[in-house]
């Protein structure tokens, strides 16, 4: 592990910073280990770092705060995730409550060309489970990365279903890998790793705590390109995922259910509220993703990229790096003010290269 990791870790462990801050400090000092080294004056000089966290930062002592997990780490051969390595997942790096480090380990790509995300509730009837295998086995030939929180229910139906098809899944974690919860899920866990992996934000020695999961959640719907809803009630984990896809402007999709059916009260909500888009079958989300057309799309935008000035290719990059982004993300990364941005996006419109979403979003076209 390289020495900038023992300063990464520790900068996880200090007080009142999170992601936003600490991606201020590294880009004001360099690097997590710079950000240990700067004198008091020179970061109480960094805009919105504030007195105590300056304090927060000089009183650390990086090596005894990383130590313990480095350890951990590497005995059982996890690998961690800073927001600066290029591993860690594109899908997230946007916002601001994406976590500052992740660990991991397996095999599965987390930053695969389609990630789909497949939550529900904990206690399905058996027409769920059903319908969640139905469409774990309709995603097979699209070539999907499968996510979701190795939970009881409709989480394991889907990665049990991934397993059997051998398609890559990734179980986000609302703990530390010190230990697999449920217990019972430890042999699924285990298989996993060969096909498809296991992640969480949590250090080695968190277990899991009740605030842990809505974080978690906040993972899987960030991760993905679109989140499949199969049974849930009104409320609960999997109608805070959905909720979450939709903020950071990912496609949702509900299975319908009949009314006053107390596993499909969630699914009905969002799809009456417009939060989702009613899903029957994968070729539904093959559809609205635009997934049957993607090596057409990847021969047309080779052909036109010669043809596009450095700032178009930029804007091509962002998104693809992001695969969803709206425009006042794009504009700021672009460094590009509205005039500029609004007229770069109509050149790329009528080069067929990318198309609207609801939101002022913008995917490539696939």
């Amino acid at each position: 592990m390289n020495q900038n990791l023992t300063y990464q870790v520790a900068l996880t462990k200090i007080p009142m910073v999170g992601l936003w801050t600490a991606r201020l400090l590294i880009k004001t000092c360099g690097s997590a280990e710079a950000v240990f080294s700067e004198s008091k004056k020179t970061l109480a000089k960094i805009p919105r770092i504030s007195p105590a966290i300056v304090n927060n930062i000089l009183a650390a002592d990086p090596e005894a705060l990383s130590a313990p997990d480095l350890e951990f780490l590497h005995e059982h051969k996890i690998k961690p995730l800073f927001f600066t390595d290029p591993a860690y997942p594109s899908r997230l790096k946007p916002f601001s409550d994406s976590p500052m480090i992740l660990y991991y380990k397996g095999k599965a790509n987390l930053n695969a060309d389609r990630i789909v995300s497949i939550v529900g509730t904990r206690t399905p009837t058996e027409k769920g489970k059903m319908i969640c295998e139905e469409i774990v086995e309709g995603l097979l030939k699209y070539n999907v990365l499968v996510i979701s929180g190795l939970a009881y229910g409709i989480d394991i139906t889907a990665h049990q279903k991934c397993l059997s098809l051998q398609i890559p899944t990734i179980g986000v974690l609302g703990h530390g890998m010190n230990q697999i919860y449920p217990a019972a899920h430890k042999p699924i866990a285990a298989r996993m790793l060969e096909q498809g992996g296991i992640l969480t934000q949590f250090g080695p020695d968190k277990g899991p705590e009740r605030e842990h999961f809505p974080m978690r959640n906040a993972v899987v719907a960030g991760m993905s390109d679109a989140v499949i809803v199969v049974e849930t009630a009104r409320k609960g984990g999997s109608m805070i995922t959905a909720e979450l896809a939709n903020d950071y402007h990912r496609d949702v999709f509900a299975v319908p259910g009949r009314l006053n059916d107390p596993f499909s009260k969630g699914c009905n909500h969002l799809i009456k509220s417009h939060k989702a888009q009613l899903l029957e079958s994968a070729e539904d989300i093959a559809y609205v993703m635009r997934w049957t057309k993607q090596e057409a799309a990847k021969q047309k935008q080779k052909a036109l990229f010669p043809q596009l000035n450095e700032n178009e290719k930029n804007i091509l990059n962002l998104i693809r790096e992001t695969h969803q982004i709206n425009i006042d993300q794009l504009a700021y990364q672009a460094k590009l003010n509205s005039s500029e941005m609004a007229t770069l996006i109509l050149k790329l419109e009528f080069k067929g290269l990318i198309k609207t979403l609801p939101g002022k979003r913008f995917v490539l076209v696939q």
